[in-house]
């Protein structure tokens, strides 16, 4: 079993953050099977979540972004197989361009299989890694990848893990989680119009079932009175969806090898919990 870090985070993160829609990092640290929450930051721009990444850790982290594309899509592509090749490649390419080779990829596929998608995608009910719209994922990918290779962190899911690598980064998805909890129902909406009284209380029967533990993850989430109704409040969801992943990073630090499952596709990478 891995010995927890000192620090864990979850990162609900934009692909174009700003100050009315930052990335958000929820931090806490699990002592057993409890899992406080210490604190929430937000970073207005890719350069200064950046800037974060840069400093020194321990910390295990579970970002809400892509780290993988599908094998499918690559090797048709003709792209480089290897993961760490595979995205200097699709760093490198401007997004229209990538917009026009995904779109030219999806025109010659039939109806209803229009997207590749990764081998965790069914088990987590995640949309396709190469998708550039509602959500924008493939951009997420594309800028928030590069910034974790840039700070020099550690990628499990993607190949050896570095002894020395004191900052480790596993693909979260909140979505999951939610899912297990309160089902289909809605919690969230960036739109004013669409933030009603029933979203509010499905964030709060949330963050209600984290705090009894009754996930299958196996930890129970502790929040002061004012965290509690900050995540209530929190109309868009984004810091609950920290926190969400913040739980997933939490059971991986549980986990031998984190949780991921045995023979993982490097190159596609896995969700956490899926």
């Amino acid at each position: 079993m891995n010995h927890p870090p000192a620090a864990l985070i979850g990162v609900d993160f934009s692909s174009a953050p700003s100050r009315a829609k930052p990335i958000v990092m929820a931090q806490g640290t699990r002592l057993g099977a409890v899992l406080r929450l210490d604190g929430v930051q937000r970073f207005a721009t890719l350069a200064a979540f950046g800037d974060w990444l840069q400093q020194p850790g321990p910390w295990l982290g579970g970002f809400d972004l892509p780290f993988g594309l599908p094998r499918e899509l690559v090797l048709q592509l003709g792209w480089p197989g290897d993961w760490a090749a595979c995205m200097d490649h699709y760093a490198a390419q401007p997004r229209e361009q990538l917009r026009e080779t995904f779109a030219a990829f999806c025109h010659a596929r039939p109806v209803g299989a229009k997207f590749a998608h990764r081998a965790t995608d069914g088990p987590a009910g995640s949309s396709p890694s190469m998708k550039w719209v509602n959500p924008p994922v493939a951009w997420m990918l594309h800028a928030g990848v590069p910034l974790l290779r840039a700070a020099g962190v550690g990628f499990p899911a993607h190949g050896p893990v570095a002894p020395a690598a004191d900052r480790q980064a596993l693909e979260a998805y909140p979505g999951l989680l939610a899912r297990a909890l309160i089902g289909t129902r809605s919690y969230k909406s960036d739109t004013a119009a669409r933030q009603t009284p029933e979203r509010l209380i499905a964030r709060k029967d949330i963050v209600e079932a984290l705090e009894q533990g009754r996930s299958a993850l196996g930890l129970r989430l502790k929040l002061s009175a004012a965290q509690r109704d900050a995540l209530a409040a929190d109309a868009r969801g984004d810091t609950l969806d920290a926190v969400l992943c913040l739980m997933q990073a939490a059971w991986a630090s549980t986990q031998p090898g984190y949780g991921l499952p045995a023979g993982v596709d490097a190159l596609e990478g896995w969700i956490l919990s899926a």
